[in-house]
């Protein structure tokens, strides 16, 4: 068994032109991503709509979704949320000073068995 450890605040790069989203783990049922964002949103009038349910924490930086059904949800370190699956919602901000670090967790139904 080869058993190894990373860091979720280091090798990020220097520049992010685009929002940087890393698969950790994955299996048939859960996905967990770190995803690093600076001053990235999503595009004006662009929703996420899944079919999976995501729990996010926001590690590092400052962040606001936005919800198509909801208030907004300002983030500060150490806030996480759960976000049903097919609830509309997008990243309306993100610091732009400094690395927002994301851990989110993907989780979808177990496949059935035929």
């Amino acid at each position: 068994m080869n058993i190894s450890s990373s860091c979720i605040f280091t090798d990020i790069p220097a520049q992010l032109p685009i929002e940087l989203c890393q698969t950790l783990f994955s299996k048939p049922t859960i996905r967990i991503e770190r995803i690093v964002s600076k001053g990235h949103c999503s595009a004006e009038n662009e929703w996420y709509d899944q079919n999976q349910d995501e729990w996010v924490i926001l590690l590092q930086g400052e962040a606001r979704l936005t919800f198509a059904q909801s208030a907004p949800v300002d983030l500060k370190p150490g806030d996480y949320l759960l976000i049903p699956a097919h609830c509309r919602h997008r990243v309306e901000w993100t610091n732009p000073d400094i690395e927002s670090i994301w851990l989110a967790i993907h989780i979808f139904e177990a496949p059935t068995a035929e």
